[in-house]
């Protein structure tokens, strides 16, 4: 069945989890649509695991587009969220939505997602006035790793965790049609998740969330020096792929490959009368 903005509402109402992964490339969105997950997320974490950022900041809106342009290629089932970049949005309201119309007219995909809270707002209601479904996201938001500090759990003491409670109902009210909580305590998250009528979407904050999102290098262990506490690395992919590059470069070097049955043939005595 194909996922939409209103599936995933719908989901929430029949008590039915959503799964969601990151995509960045037409290869990896055909293999995610194919197993049937329900939404893919072309992130700005592309700076970090596409592009060797080491953040999210410089990620450009022509990045955006090129890298959600291609996913958009390779799905038939799965709803495409897209990030807005930092600095697309912030600015203005303006900003906001014609850029998360150059991401739907350009990029191809079927929703936006944009961080903050109170402050994006209005934002959120501008975006979706001009037909443009819009995911939030709060918690831990990486535009704002500078202001955080650094990448840290957000929301555990009393007042942090009413701002963040408050920033989800007002998100709700301001039309978002799902949220991605990033984060944050498991016993918040299952707070929130109780006090708003769309899906939330989790990511490090425990299993009482309507969905779950990764960031698809993570979970198939593509970085060996990297793994957050809230990944689950469900396939060792990162050392078959170095395994198999080592084995090519073996083969090539020992002349085994490429063997007979990897060439084409002609007669020979074509050959002969070459000079």
């Amino acid at each position: 069945m194909k996922n939409t903005a209103v599936t995933f509402k719908e989901a929430k109402a029949k008590g039915e989890k959503l799964t969601m992964l990151t995509a960045y490339d037409y290869t990896t969105a055909r293999l995610v649509d194919e197993a049937g997950i329900n939404a893919i997320l072309v992130g700005d974490s592309l700076g970090m695991v596409m592009l060797g950022y080491e953040d999210t900041l410089s990620v450009t809106m022509e990045d955006m587009i090129h890298h959600s342009a291609a996913v958009a290629r390779g799905v038939k089932n799965t709803l495409l969220i897209t990030d807005m970049p930092f600095m697309s949005y912030q600015a203005s309201v303006y900003d906001a939505v014609v850029n998360a119309g150059r991401l739907m007219k350009e990029g191809r995909t079927h929703a936006v997602k944009l961080e903050g809270g109170l402050e994006v707002c209005d934002h959120i209601r501008a975006i979706v006035k001009a037909s443009i479904p819009v995911c939030g996201h709060i918690g831990l938001t990486p535009q704002s790793v500078n202001a955080f500090g650094g990448f840290k759990v957000q929301g555990k003491g009393e007042e942090a965790a009413q701002r963040i409670l408050d920033e989800a109902r007002a998100l709700e009210e301001a039309g978002a049609f799902a949220i991605v909580l990033e984060c944050v305590p498991q016993a918040l998250a299952a707070k929130i998740t109780e006090s708003v009528q769309i899906p939330t979407i989790g990511i490090g904050a425990g299993a009482g969330c309507d969905g779950q999102v990764l960031v698809y290098q993570d979970m198939l262990a593509m970085y060996a020096d990297m793994k957050p506490k809230f990944v689950k690395q469900f396939a060792q992919i990162g050392s078959q792929m170095k395994a198999a590059f080592a084995a090519y470069k073996e083969e090539v070097a020992a002349g085994t490959f490429p063997a007979p049955e990897h060439t084409f043939q002609m007669d020979e005595a074509i050959i002969d009368k070459l000079y």
